[in-house]
């Protein structure tokens, strides 16, 4: 028999709901959540370590939840339909809950199978839609590492680990502020192709990225800071065509990205 939580005031539900709910708790504790078959598997395959796992027989069977991980290396907590419908965070759902071990988000964690890495920068990005869009497209590009500077919001919040489908587990992450990321890539001998509107930029298309390469992306409101711009190896535009002048920041770093990935014969 399972340990077994009905109610939605048992203290450990409410220390659930902090780490979906705060970035503060998930900080302190150094523990967040993850909803979903699929985005639990992703990151037992980035080896997380999983604490406790919640699940409700109403929704997902005892086989199932054996099918899904091995229910001897963690702690099974059986809850309720109620108590499941208080932590979820997604109306369609799948009936399991991990609790997980946050990761070292430093650079200085980051390992590079390869001399010439390509890296995604983004700066401060905000909208977690738009994080989870990165992650997507560095997911599907398989890039070397997404370094996200001066970060925002924390990576474990779960409209990221939503919005990128569980890419937050299969990319290889790091986080810091402009000044440290920009001294790291330098140090590594990477290259830096900063997406921005200035003098000297020219068409992404006219670059090679061929050696160790990082694209690096703002903020569709305010672009990068001058210290991106001062410390670029050239600044790279996407020519528009339209009456505007920016796209979406996970579009153009699909576009830069998938141009350095043709350069490198994929």
């Amino acid at each position: 028999m399972y340990k077994q939580i009905s109610s939605t005031q048992n203290p450990l539900v409410k220390e659930l709901l902090q780490l979906k709910e705060k970035s503060r708790a998930r900080k302190k504790t150094g523990l967040f959540l993850i909803e979903g078959q699929r985005e639990i598997l992703l990151a037992l395959k980035g080896n997380y370590e999983f604490k406790k796992i919640l699940f409700t027989p109403e929704i997902i069977s005892i086989s199932e939840l054996e099918n899904l991980i091995d229910i001897n290396s963690v702690e099974c907590i059986e809850i309720t339909l109620e108590v499941y419908e208080k932590l979820a965070y997604r109306s369609s759902t799948e009936g399991v809950i991990a609790v997980a071990k946050t990761e070292q988000l430093s650079v200085e964690k980051l390992n590079f199978s390869t001399s010439t890495p390509l890296v995604l920068v983004a700066e401060a990005p905000e909208k977690p839609g738009n994080i989870g869009a990165l992650l997507r497209t560095a997911d599907a590009a398989n890039v070397d590492a997404v370094i996200i500077a001066n970060p925002k919001t924390d990576i474990y919040n779960p409209n990221i680990i939503r919005s990128s489908i569980g890419c937050v587990f299969t990319n290889q992450i790091a986080t810091g502020t402009t000044i440290e990321i920009i001294d790291y890539l330098k140090s590594n001998n990477i290259s830096l192709y900063t997406a921005a509107l200035t003098e000297n930029a020219k068409n992404y298309i006219s670059q090679d990225y061929k050696n160790a390469t990082a694209i690096v992306v703002g903020t569709e409101a305010t672009g990068l800071t001058e210290e991106w711009l001062n410390s670029a190896t050239q600044s790279i535009i996407i020519p528009m065509q339209g009456a505007i002048d920016s796209m979406n920041v996970s579009v153009a770093a699909g576009i830069l990205i998938f141009e350095a990935k043709r350069q490198r014969n994929f």
